[in-house]
């Protein structure tokens, strides 16, 4: 069988499949399952083409990862095939976890980060595919001796990063996010193990940064899109305050039903792995639209408002005048109402974190430069600072 088969990307055109194995992995359910999760959750109900799922991501960040390592080979550095096969595995399933609509239910259906389920599948999947997943999962946990494989699986400058902000950027129409992934990708080298950017390319992750600040208050930090987010979170978690007398499943899917009414701890988590894989977008969907129904109050507002675009109002204030809204809106409601229809809290984003893995610049004559302390166009250290605004979101009515 001829397992070379291409993908027609609408943003990168089209993207080969480089090795026998990742048709193995793109073909398991595990892997398919990523067509029915959104990418960016319910950011649809403000760009309308924000529908792309994980599946496109992964592919595309797939893409991404393989063109890197062949430029990186043609610098002269040594990576196997071995090597280069593991790191399109570890990129290519490193969104595996995601549960239904990705970082909108983060640890809110099960209290587990998923970058932990993306490696209990990774190890699922070793035992089907052998030593090629084992070698994926010591990239993917930073456990393998090359670590620069690592940073383009997870870093500042990785192959996530790149693909998400052009690909979010190309299907919700913010022009702001795109950059240049080809010419980043063409100057990077490897320079004591670690990913550097090549002096001319300076300019290009200047805009990447810029980028990715703008991207997340235009679309991911939007208000609107923060506010349905969160309706959707508080949705399941008063699911889950309403089920906790009901004895069996009614209307709503068994798998949803069992994390519903169950707290699973991440020890316990692995003998659970079926019906978490069996979960996506259309079962909490499926759920709402019978939670319209519901007998309380507060669940049926919310589903209601979120199936049928009636989404609360939300104001960026001031932290003053948050904490005194609040308390003006706890005249009008219960203590139950407050806890799930009041929500009230932070949005925070830096588009540099130079705690985590800073980007390093190489000059001609190989000394190498933190981008902080060369930058011209940008004062790209101010964007390592975070940028808090402080929300309070409320039913219209």
């Amino acid at each position: 069988m001829n397992k070379r088969k291409i993908f027609n990307d609408p943003v990168y055109g089209f993207i080969s499949i480089p090795y026998d194995i990742v048709f193995d992995v793109i073909e398991h359910p595990y892997f398919q399952r990523l067509r029915r999760i959104q990418q960016l959750g319910l950011s649809s109900l403000v760009y309308p083409g924000a529908t792309h799922s994980r599946f496109h991501h992964s592919l595309g960040a797939m893409h991404l990862m393989y063109k890197s390592l062949e430029v990186l080979k043609s610098k002269g550095h040594e990576i196997t095939e071995e090597e280069s096969q593991a790191a399109v595995l570890a990129i290519l399933m490193h969104d595996v976890g995601h549960g239904p609509f990705s970082h909108a239910l983060e640890s809110i259906l099960v209290n587990i980060e998923h970058e932990h389920i993306s490696m209990l599948l990774m190890q699922q999947l070793q035992k089907e595919f052998g030593k090629p997943i084992e070698l994926a999962i010591q990239i993917f946990t930073n456990q393998y001796p090359k670590k620069f494989l690592y940073q383009l699986v997870s870093g500042q400058l990785d192959m996530d990063r790149l693909d998400y902000l052009n690909r979010d950027s190309f299907y919700s129409g913010v022009s702001e996010g795109v950059v240049g992934y080809d010419r980043i990708i063409n100057m990077l080298d490897v320079h004591d193990d670690n990913i550097v950017v090549e002096e001319k390319g300076i300019y290009s992750i200047e805009k990447f940064l810029v980028a990715r600040r703008l991207m997340y208050w235009q679309v991911y930090l939007h208000k609107t899109c923060l506010v349905a987010d969160l309706m959707l979170k508080n949705a399941i978690l008063r699911a889950k305050k309403v089920y906790q007398d009901i004895g069996k499943s009614t209307s709503i899917s068994e798998n949803l039903f069992f994390f519903l009414t169950n707290e699973i701890t991440e020890s316990d988590f692995e003998n659970h792995l079926n019906k978490f894989v069996l979960l996506d977008d259309t079962d909490v969907i499926q759920a709402l639209k019978f939670w319209m129904q519901s007998d309380d109050d507060i669940l049926k507002t919310l589903s209601t408002a979120i199936i049928n675009r009636k989404l609360f109002k939300i104001e960026f204030l001031e932290e003053a005048k948050v904490n005194e809204k609040y308390l003006s809106l706890k005249n009008k409601y219960s203590e139950d109402e407050m806890q799930f229809l009041v929500l009230k809290g932070t949005a925070q984003n830096n588009a540099y974190n130079l705690e985590k893995d800073t980007i390093h610049i190489k000059f001609k004559d190989d000394t190498i430069k933190e981008i902080t302390d060369i930058t011209e166009q940008w004062n790209i250290r101010s964007l390592s600072n975070p940028v808090v605004k402080h929300y309070i979101a409320y039913p219209k009515k």
